[in-house]
């Protein structure tokens, strides 16, 4: 079950980047080209941001793989808390995403240039964050973690085993996973976003 799970954690990972990745790419492209970018395109990426990390995967990491290393092994403890430190900043971060990109869409003067620069900051702490969790924190689980966590952790995560979630949610972040990738296609110049 260990390979199962870390299978999912690292999907969802690059799920999550390849999004980050993809609006970061058009705010700047759309910065370079002084151009407004797909307003459509950005309001889904900035929902499935809220959404998917937000709702599913940062509270499922705390609630089982952060509490599961924690009861194991105090050789973890500041990179969890560091984590956890993370995740209830990303709230924050979101609604500032949401904020800069209302700003843009309603004509604010230097939008453009405050939504780049929010969403550029957005990007370093994300991409920071989930670097930390593969390079140290999966590590540190692999090492620490028993078969019968991995089965709990792995259950979490594949199965929605958190009765805050349901496999509705779960399918409605996947559905829009795939259209943000569709519609952000033609606006990336090398051919599609890559998961």
């Amino acid at each position: 079950m260990l390979n199962a799970a870390l299978s999912v954690i690292h999907e969802e990972h690059r799920s999550l980047a390849a999004v980050v990745q993809g609006l970061r790419y058009i705010a700047r492209e759309s910065l370079v080209k002084n151009t407004l970018p797909d307003f459509g395109v950005l309001r889904a990426m900035v929902f499935y941001l809220d959404e998917f990390p937000e709702k599913l995967h940062h509270p499922k990491e705390d609630a089982y793989l952060f509490a599961r290393l924690r009861e194991r092994t105090h050789e973890a403890d500041s990179v969890i808390d560091e984590l956890t430190q993370h995740h209830a900043a990303g709230g924050q971060r979101v609604r500032d995403l949401k904020l800069a990109l209302d700003r843009l869409e309603g004509g604010a003067v230097n939008g453009l240039k405050e939504f780049s620069e929010t969403v550029a900051v957005f990007a370093e702490a994300m991409l920071d964050h989930i670097a930390r969790e593969e390079q140290t924190l999966i590590p540190l689980a692999c090492k620490h973690l028993s078969p019968a966590d991995w089965v709990e952790i792995g259950a979490a995560f594949a199965e929605n085993g958190d009765p805050r979630f349901d496999s509705t949610e779960d399918i409605e972040c996947r559905d829009l996973f795939s259209r943000i990738l569709r519609l952000a296609r033609p606006m990336n110049g090398a051919g599609p976003l890559k998961a």
